[in-house]
């Protein structure tokens, strides 16, 4: 569970804002914009831990789904589901359900959309072209010093300005780097979705769990 909540971190991460550089705040602001004015989100991503000290190297994929407030994430194995109330956590592999209040201090996968406020000067990095798409990357740096990362790169499509990649450059020498490989808006998402059928579950014999 520890991997996963990392993971999860990883993905909806608020990324914050202090004054610095115009350029970068201009592009920061028009990303936050457009993406607040989307009623519906569908994203898919590939996640990379990478420590060439220690030779570790792992890949996981997921996706979310949005709607507002609500959300659906899969990720290792694992669903997770936010009906606007409650967390249901389904892990068909040891057969168990974790059901908890959302806690509001705990990020959800929209906030990675509601970023920029604070936490962070930053400024403009390195411009990127493959395969005809260029990135704009935007250097962040976290304001506390106790922070487990020296910096984040922000990675944006210029064209789309939709974010494209996040690489966390850790201080144990660990970078995280997220990409998101399928990203569609607006499209028809059923609240049905967001709903978690305890009896369901119970029926296949799973463990309930309420936290």
């Amino acid at each position: 569970m520890k991997k996963i909540t990392l993971l999860l971190v990883l993905f909806i991460t608020v990324i914050s804002f202090a004054q610095n550089d115009t350029d970068a705040k201009k592009i920061l602001n028009e990303v936050s914009a457009k993406m607040k004015n989307y009623e519906t989100l569908y994203v898919e991503f590939r996640n990379s831990l990478d420590n060439k000290e220690q030779d570790v190297h792992q890949i996981t994929k997921g996706n979310v789904s949005l709607k507002g407030d609500l959300f659906l994430v899969n990720l290792l194995g694992i669903t997770t589901i936010f009906d606007g109330k409650q967390v249901y956590s389904i892990n068909p592999e040891d057969e168990e359900v974790n059901i908890a209040e959302q806690d509001e201090d705990t990020f959800t996968p929209a906030q990675f959309f509601s970023f920029y406020e604070e936490g962070y000067t930053f400024e403009m990095a390195k411009m990127t072209s493959e395969n005809g798409q260029k990135l704009q990357f935007i250097k962040l740096l976290p304001i506390d010093n106790e922070s487990e990362f020296n910096y984040v790169l922000l990675g944006i499509d210029s064209n789309t300005m939709h974010i494209k990649t996040i690489i966390q450059k850790g201080k144990n020498g660990t970078d995280y780097t997220l990409t998101i490989t399928n990203f569609k808006t607006n499209i028809e998402l059923s609240s049905k979705l967001f709903t978690f059928n305890k009896s369901k579950y119970e029926e296949k014999g799973f463990i309930i769990n309420e936290l």
